[in-house]
């Protein structure tokens, strides 16, 4: 042993050579340490309502409406997601929350995810009225039912149909679901009408005045009926419901649930919001250090070529350049 011992300290290129040959070793098995590291997992509700079908949002320079502008910003949310994030596709309509799936790793389902967000479409919305507000306890529920925890990021224009009043507001004050929950708001200040398609996706009017009016008394009470829309077309342009981004309803709604909202007008203000969020959990879970084993054998084998004193080597290299600088100077005179 004390031979080989003195054999490697006296041949320095086969120590290292030898050293990185047993790190590259240990690196094909892909060995892992504990860490505690930060699990990020998103439910991403996005609202189905036929408001979402307004067309008030600009896309490319283009306008388009807002589910297909939320569609968009969609896909390049999951494009920018690491790999190791957990994502679900949630749906929103009336008063409840549908989780397409639980969350599901990014990267190794990155066509699933994309193929779902190219489907979505008010069609398949279960209720024509839009209940943002108690939505809030339907999507705790969701979350409590998720084998692991997660953070949602909430794309609604926050229009309520019917309008709230008094007796159909619900209240919020000891809601415990919403910590950190994010709300991108989608559409305009300005508004537009909100178009009325058939089963088959063609233009057949736009909603009225009156099909956004209250049911009176009583009937907004029972939680059996919480109002319904009048299916009426608008008679004319006058006649027309104008939807406009509820920005300030969306804001008095995060600060409630302990949320924040964002204006989701452009992709980077929605990814950096995003970042503010906390992560969903935090765990110890094994982190892979084989690539740092294998750099470190790369390393090895580049000094086994470099000199035992490089900055000794190199200051001589440069001296003897210097006096071969100087004899040439001298033979030319």
């Amino acid at each position: 042993m004390k031979k080989l011992i003195t054999f490697l300290r006296s041949r320095r290129d086969v120590s290292m050579l030898a050293a990185a040959f047993l790190l590259l070793i240990i690196a094909a098995f892909k060995p892992t340490i504990p860490l505690p590291r930060n699990i990020y997992s998103y439910i991403l509700v996005v609202d189905i309502s036929q408001s979402m079908n307004v067309e008030d949002a600009t896309l490319n320079g283009k306008s388009t409406s807002r589910i297909a502008y939320t569609q968009a910003m969609l896909h390049q949310v999951i494009a920018n997601m690491p790999c190791d994030t957990r994502v679900s596709i949630g749906l929103f309509a009336g008063v409840s929350i549908a989780a397409l799936y639980n969350p599901i790793e990014v990267c190794s389902n990155y066509a699933a995810i994309q193929d779902t967000i190219d489907h979505l479409d008010w069609r398949t919305a279960w209720s024509g009225n839009s209940r943002l507000r108690d939505s809030m306890l339907t999507l705790a529920r969701v979350l409590r039912a998720f084998p692991e925890p997660a953070q949602v990021v909430y794309f609604s224009d926050g229009e309520e149909a019917p309008k709230l009043h008094a007796f159909n507001t619900k209240d919020l004050n000891n809601f415990q679901g919403g910590n950190g929950w994010l709300f991108v708001g989608i559409g305009s200040i300005e508004g537009a009408p909100i178009p009325k398609y058939d089963e088959k996706n063609q233009l057949i009017g736009y909603w009225s005045n009156d099909s956004f009016a209250m049911q009176p008394g009583i009937a907004q009470i029972s939680e059996a009926n919480l109002g319904v829309r009048d299916n009426n077309v608008a008679g004319g342009t006058g006649d027309r419901f104008i939807s406009k981004l509820q920005e300030d309803y969306l804001k008095d709604l995060s600060k409630e649930v302990s949320g924040d909202y964002v204006r989701g007008d452009s992709l980077q203000s929605i990814l950096t919001a995003m970042k503010h969020q906390k992560p969903a959990r935090t765990d110890i879970a094994p982190y892979g250090i084989h690539w740092i084993l294998a750099s470190i054998a790369a390393l090895l084998v580049l000094v086994t070529y470099l000199p035992k004193n490089p900055l000794q080597a190199i200051r001589k290299a440069l001296l003897a350049q210097l006096a071969s600088g100087r004899f040439n100077i001298r033979r030319k005179k």
